[in-house]
């Protein structure tokens, strides 16, 4: 990806940021296919003629249409997608004709050159998450708002759907969808679910429509990032239909965006990565979305200094409605190579008050047992080096059933404490260090002061042994 992205920013001239994501964005879609339905477009059917309405953006959108009518998106959405596609698509200069073929031709070709192979054998969440990634990377924004607004790794991002408890029933939906990669999660978790206890075939299929196209909801302002989300949506299953390129804090009802746009999304399930210089580190997302949700869970990832001191106004009144069930540690280099700031993950019960007693679960998950690194060339940046998989599933466990889960992680990593619901900034604490001694104590510095005085004593009679030539 990042040479293919070199490559047309270099050889490729006229083409902006937005033309290089939504020019992969419709190869991907026109290559694809539907199985006995739509045809992959193959690189030989665009003939670079001038010929209008016959020139190969013509042919691009052609198959992009019949790819889109047959996934049955709403006309509204299918509208979209076509109208900003075809803006790339249909330009003079990238049809123009020289040595017999055109710009969008050539371009065509390297994209599918380079990524064909890895969608034409099957994609993958994780695949799709690192084009996603890199493909947002490549969007001009400054090198402050690339900072502010960083991806969730495909495992923290299923962390943060288990701890919002989402199951085949749930209606989950996300404030600041960037690139979908947590709506996806969402969305693979509750296919799972349904796979799971739904036995009959077809009662199994109706579900996973059902799923896709009304129990999933994001809102992304962006309008290039938005196309991304909704293209990763559409790849991986298309929980797309009620994807919304709206302000989440300022124009959103809280409405579907298509189909049922008259009643509410009753969303019982909230996941978040917020851009992190949005007020009080983004918890001004977290306040507007449990505020209008009736029952439910949410789960958050943030930087942690807004559990201490940077959300003291938004945290007091967001616990006025719901209730802090953990606070999370996370790695210090969980976004290496694009963050290196301190992030935690803080869950919540919504529809309850936080009592002043109510129990805080507060994990130490800084050591979560995956080995990072961020050498570009590396096949795998990341390493289980121990039980990364049972700790990330023992974090879910500890959270929904408390200190009877323990095992692998210890009571110095675990414990379980209460926050003051007028403080607003007491989210991030560790458990109590006792330092007073006990006896065993007692006894082992007594034992080693005993060890190291008869250690010196034979040092010296060996030295005087030796002074004395015995």
């Amino acid at each position: 990806m990042v040479k293919l992205n070199n490559d047309i920013y270099q050889n490729e001239k006229g083409l902006g940021e937005n033309d290089r994501v939504y020019l992969v964005a419709a190869s991907i879609i026109a290559t694809i296919g539907i199985p006995g339905k739509v045809a992959p477009l193959e690189k030989s059917e665009l003939k670079s003629s001038s010929e209008e309405g016959n020139t190969d953006g013509d042919i691009l959108v052609r198959k992009i249409k019949a790819f889109l009518n047959e996934k049955k998106l709403p006309k509204e959405k299918k509208e979209l997608i076509v109208r900003t596609l075809q803006n790339t698509l249909t330009t003079d200069n990238i049809n123009r004709v020289e040595n017999g073929e055109s710009q969008l031709k050539r371009v065509f070709t390297k994209i599918v050159d380079d990524l064909g192979i890895y969608y034409k054998i099957g994609l993958t969440t994780d695949f799709t998450g690192k084009l996603f990634n890199e493909m947002y990377g490549w969007l001009g924004f400054s090198q402050d708002k690339l900072n502010d607004v960083v991806l969730t790794p495909s495992y923290a991002a299923k962390l943060l759907v288990k701890l919002a408890r989402v199951n085949k029933d749930s209606y989950v939906w996300h404030f600041a969808t960037g690139s979908a990669g947590l709506l996806v999660a969402a969305m693979n978790e509750m296919l799972n679910d349904a796979k799971e206890q739904i036995k009959s075939p077809d009662e199994y299929q109706k579900k996973a429509a059902e799923i896709k196209a009304t129990q999933l909801l994001g809102i992304e302002l962006l309008s290039s990032v938005y196309m991304l989300a909704i293209l990763n949506m559409i790849l991986m299953g298309d929980g797309s239909s009620n994807i919304l390129n709206k302000d989440s804090l300022t124009d959103f009802t809280g409405n579907y965006g298509f189909g049922k746009t008259n009643d509410k999304f009753p969303a019982d399930a909230f996941v978040l990565n917020p851009p992190y210089s949005a007020s009080g580190n983004g918890m001004n997302f977290v306040e507007k979305a449990l505020s209008m949700m009736h029952k439910g869970y949410a789960a958050i990832i943030i930087q942690n200094s807004a559990g201490s001191g940077k959300a003291i106004e938004y945290n007091k009144r967001i616990l006025k409605h719901s209730t802090l069930l953990a606070s999370i540690k996370m790695p210090i280099d969980l976004f290496i190579g694009k963050s290196s700031v301190q992030t935690s993950i803080y869950v919540f019960r919504v529809g309850e008050t936080h009592q002043k007693d109510d129990v805080v679960k507060f994990i130490d998950f800084s050591n979560d047992d995956y080995t990072r690194s961020n050498r570009k060339k590396a096949s795998n940046n990341l390493k289980d080096t121990d039980h990364a998989k049972e700790r990330y599933q023992e974090v879910v466990d500890l959270v929904r059933f408390g200190k009877g889960k323990l095992c692998l992680f210890t009571e110095r990593e675990y414990y379980e404490g209460t926050i003051d619901p007028e403080n607003g900034a007491d989210w991030n604490q560790t458990a109590p260090i006792d330092t007073k001694p006990t006896l065993e104590d007692f006894k082992k510095t007594v034992s080693d002061y005993l060890a190291w005085e008869v250690s010196n004593l034979l040092k010296n009679q060996n030295r005087e042994n030796e002074r004395l030539g015995k």
